[in-house]
């Protein structure tokens, strides 16, 4: 790995064009799109993509684009057959073909024949790109922090100045991207030449966090990708790079001026976060997480400092910058003589988990969904499972009602591009529920979300907050969320009583336009009544082990 001196002229210079490569070129172009005013943009290159590499809309109409980068020589007919089938293929209104060199007269007269037959598609060649690029504003999408965004951003680079190390606790839904979003900004505007690396744990996270940075950057910024698929030469300006691939950079003399590591709780899960920050101790560090917690006994603040500032999902409830919360726990097939029973003994978490609660059947699930659905304005779900089978069997099941007749599963089982249709499907409504294993856990923005629903154990209290959080972000029209927990496990009872703790107790903070009340009720009050009576340190049973015993009251058994 070398380093060159800065490439310049932007994004879509004709160097850093000639540096993109095949892989990451269509990137280039998605982003000028945005700039150009573009929505609901999606890169669909890959198998089985009908001819087509970027679809997106604007002014009502859809487009489809064929990209085509050419280190030499030029782009021939081939690509022009390419996009009209893709046209054909998407609906689009328009087709395109760019390259950032230029068409061969074959490829010209093509696209004159199929004008004959149809709306003429449209060729931008590296020269119109350039062009473009010196008429489309600066940044595309206004940005305008919060009080809290504010204050965290801050916070964060006090820290940065006087210790070169940061960490920023923001629930999900609060925006911490767009918190380091602007601390990165920031710092570009008083160093422009500095280099910047972004990292996080996953390929999909990554290519995401490039995308969520470009409405933060200047123009002038060139953003690129590091994984294993993509290894630029050029690493001016930020890179965005899985934990393996940057470490290789690093060991190869590339060295950061500031290091921003995204879902930071992964610091010390296997070494290569250590070994990395351990090399760029002289780098400025920000670490970033929804969920600081860790299932072990590493400690990430001893990388990266006490929070510089935090804001968590209760507080960030009370205070009107989540939607408010309808949690429904569905524990009532308890049975009540074992209940009695168990109050006469200590069992481990294990032992009480298998007396006490019975599986859930699908059906009820379905029906509970159901009911939900019938009181949800623009209803939109996701359904986290247990395994994969689960997800496809469920998802299965609810597509036999003809509210979700397109019911459809989520899964790392499928393929890189069947997982991002059905995505984009769900994200633009013709898709309106999701079943999921784990792949919505992390770093998906799905903000439309307003029913949630457990059909899945989690011992992991971080995971819990994870799905939580995925159904928290406001919009428009969008006050709170419906949580439908089909529990069998003490620790999510005890996780959800925390929640419900922390929300009504005391305390002289600020609301926030808020509209209603957030609500954690069990489905038999029984139960509510009884564990909220033996749960009584519900911190800590969150991340109890197996073995960890609780003592029933005698006397609330007694009265049953």
């Amino acid at each position: 790995m070398t380093e060159t001196a800065p490439l310049g002229g932007g994004f879509l210079a004709p160097a850093a064009l000639r540096d993109t490569g095949p892989l990451q070129f269509p990137r280039r172009i998605e982003r000028l799109l945005l700039h150009l005013g573009f929505s609901d943009v999606a890169v669909v290159d890959g198998p089985g993509d009908q001819g087509g590499d970027l679809v997106g809309r604007f002014k009502g109409e859809e487009w489809v684009l064929q990209c085509k980068w050419k280190r030499r020589g030029t782009v021939g007919a081939e690509a022009v057959d390419e996009v009209n089938r893709a046209r054909d293929a998407y609906g689009a209104h328009h087709a395109v073909v760019v390259t950032n060199g230029r068409f061969s007269v074959e490829a010209t007269r093509r696209v004159d024949d199929l004008a004959r037959l149809g709306p003429k598609i449209l060729t931008w060649t590296g020269s119109d790109l350039v062009a473009a690029h010196e008429r489309v504003p600066d940044r595309f999408g206004a940005i305008t922090a919060r009080s809290y965004q504010a204050e965290a951003i801050a916070a964060v680079n006090k820290s940065l100045d006087e210790t070169g190390r940061a960490l920023l606790v923001l629930a999900t839904g609060l925006g911490k991207t767009v918190a380091g979003g602007e601390i990165i900004a920031r710092h570009l505007r008083q160093s422009p030449n500095d280099k910047i690396l972004v990292v996080a744990h996953a390929k999909d996270l990554v290519l995401q966090l490039e995308r969520a940075l470009w409405r933060h950057l200047s123009k002038s910024v060139t953003t690129r990708l590091l994984t294993g698929d993509t290894r630029p030469d050029d690493l001016s300006g930020v890179t965005c790079a899985t934990v393996g691939s940057a470490l290789n950079a690093v060991k190869a003399g590339y060295r950061p001026d500031l290091v921003m590591v995204d879902e930071a709780h992964h610091l010390g899960e296997d070494g290569q976060y250590d070994e990395l920050l351990a090399e760029l101790r002289d780098s400025r560090v920000l670490g970033v997480t929804a969920t600081p917690w860790r299932g072990d006994s590493y400690d990430i603040t001893s990388r990266l400092g006490e929070p510089s500032y935090s804001l968590g999902i209760e507080e960030g409830m009370r205070r009107g910058y989540l939607a408010q919360v309808d949690y429904r726990l569905f524990v009532d097939n308890i049975d009540w003589d074992t209940v009695r029973a168990v109050s006469r003994n200590e069992y481990g978490l294990a032992e009480l988990n298998a007396k006490l609660f019975l599986p859930q059947r699908d059906e009820a699930i379905r029906d509970e969904l159901a009911a939900a659905w019938a009181q949800t304005s623009r209803p939109r779900a996701i359904v986290f499972c247990r395994t994969i089978e689960h997800a496809e069997r469920l998802a299965d099941l609810l597509r036999r009602n003809p509210l979700w007749s397109d019911a459809l599963a989520i899964h790392a089982g499928l393929g890189k591009r069947d997982r991002q249709n059905r995505l984009l499907a769900f994200r633009s409504g013709a898709t309106p529920i999701l079943t999921s294993v784990d792949i919505l856990n992390e770093g998906v923005d799905v903000p439309d979300v307003n029913i949630l629903c457990f059909a899945r154990v989690t011992h992991s209290r971080r995971i819990f907050v994870q799905q939580l959080g995925r159904g928290l972000r406001l919009r428009d029209g969008k006050a709170r969320v419906i949580v439908l927990d089909f529990v069998s496990d003490l620790r999510r009872v005890a996780a959800a009583l925390n929640l419900k703790r922390a929300l009504e107790a005391d305390g002289d903070i600020e609301t926030l336009n808020r509209v209603a009340q957030s609500r954690i009720d069990f489905s038999d009050q029984r139960v509510g009544a009884l564990m909220d009576e033996w749960i009584k340190d519900a911190a800590s049973l969150e991340t109890a082990y197996d073995e960890h015993r609780l003592q029933f009251p005698a006397a609330l058994a007694a009265q049953e």
